[in-house]
């Protein structure tokens, strides 16, 4: 394995000390010590991954040096346009150097979500243009594998990834961690609102741990699934499919729980929400101010205010809750919709959390003939 401060050091000797990106879980090792040891201003966890490109690409224009975008391969799609039509050599040619977690490997058993995103990420690569190499897990194979793309960036002015596989980085542990007095899990926020709804409602669910929590309150009460869409990918699109939902069945009340960093990375989806003000529609943010599944990287989510967000673009009700009490009380009464629920709640989650036993294709299944009931 690597040690993530080797990695970050060989970089920094050839002038590379600029991040951004977003976590991903075979990165959490080197994230977590970018983390303790860039500063602010040269590790940025972006909104989305195309965001980080554009930070990066902004970086080199002021500086010259060569910038660090990382990312779960997932995060392809985002950075497609930004390949396309700022980087290459064909626009601007750019030079950054793409650190790309390789989830869903062929022949390596992971989650559904990641099955087609793991085929296809040589082929996008290929298809883009950009050089790149699997990086070694020996340390002086990776070295020299470093020394070329360097090499490469330099002569040519354009991208090169390194793709990472499971098991790359050594471990490392976070130690800039940042923490709140908040004193409700997400487990139980989601529990108390999933206790409260009405028999024909529907949640829509979005990637991560929140999805995971939901699917087993709903076994550990001998719940079936066909009301909830558990938005096993996806990441940040939960909002939209609970919309397009909502106006399809406009005599159901349509939930959508969502997650600081996932609402964050298209947060202008809550403009579309709250501008179609659709009357069966309710935004709830589990908001603890971290990418929890992914190892527990920050966001912005607690420094900033995402209710006076949702007021401002137009959600007609808007509430701030941090305690069980305040949050059973509010709802039984949460006036009128498009509604927006900010649940704040403390890190972490269950060791023992499962994942869904279900597959997709039947969850998709259950809730559509839910739907036609």
């Amino acid at each position: 394995m690597i040690r993530p401060q080797l990695f970050y050091d060989t970089l920094i000797s050839y002038g590379i000390n600029f991040y951004s990106g977003v976590p991903d879980s075979l990165l959490k090792n080197l994230c977590a010590y970018i983390t303790d040891y860039a500063d602010s201003t040269h590790n940025i966890i972006a909104a989305n991954e195309g965001g980080a490109m554009g930070l990066a690409s902004g970086h080199y224009l002021a500086t010259g040096q060569i910038p660090v975008v990382y990312m779960q391969n997932s995060g392809l799609g985002n950075i497609i346009n930004p390949l396309a039509s700022l980087t290459d050599p064909d626009v601007y040619n750019i030079p950054i150097l793409l650190v790309i977690g390789w989830r869903g490997k062929p022949g390596i058993h992971d989650e559904p979500q990641h099955i087609k995103q793991g085929k296809v990420t040589i082929g996008l690569l290929n298809v883009m243009g950009i050089e790149y190499t699997i990086l070694s897990k020996e340390e002086g194979k990776a070295e020299s594998q470093i020394r070329k793309a360097v090499a490469y960036m330099q002569s040519t002015k354009q991208c090169y990834a390194l793709i990472i596989e499971k098991d790359t980085f050594a471990a490392y542990t976070l130690q800039n961690v940042e923490k709140n007095n908040l004193v409700m899990s997400r487990e139980e926020a989601i529990q108390t609102v999933a206790t409260a709804i009405g028999t024909k409602d529907i949640i829509v669910s979005t990637t991560g741990m929140i999805s995971r929590e939901l699917f087993e309150f709903r076994t550990f009460k001998n719940e079936g699934h066909e009301r909830d869409f558990l938005t096993v990918g996806s990441m940040g699109h939960a909002s939209q499919i609970a919309l397009g939902i909502a106006l399809a069945k406009q005599d159901r009340v349509v939930w959508c729980f969502d997650g600081d960093g996932a609402s964050i990375m298209h947060m202008g989806s809550m403009a579309i929400v709250a501008n179609i003000a659709s009357k069966n529609y309710i935004h709830v943010v589990f908001n603890n101010g971290a990418h929890d599944s992914v190892g527990g990287q920050p966001t912005i989510g607690l420094r900033i205010d995402l209710p006076a967000v949702a007021k401002a673009v137009g959600y007609k009700s808007v509430y701030s809750i941090s305690t069980k009490k305040e949050l059973q009380a509010r709802l039984s009464n949460l006036g009128e919709s498009p509604i927006f629920l900010e649940v704040k709640v403390k890190k972490g989650n269950r060791k023992d959390l499962g994942r869904p036993t279900t597959t997709p294709i039947q969850n998709k299944e259950a809730l559509m003939e839910f739907l036609c009931k």
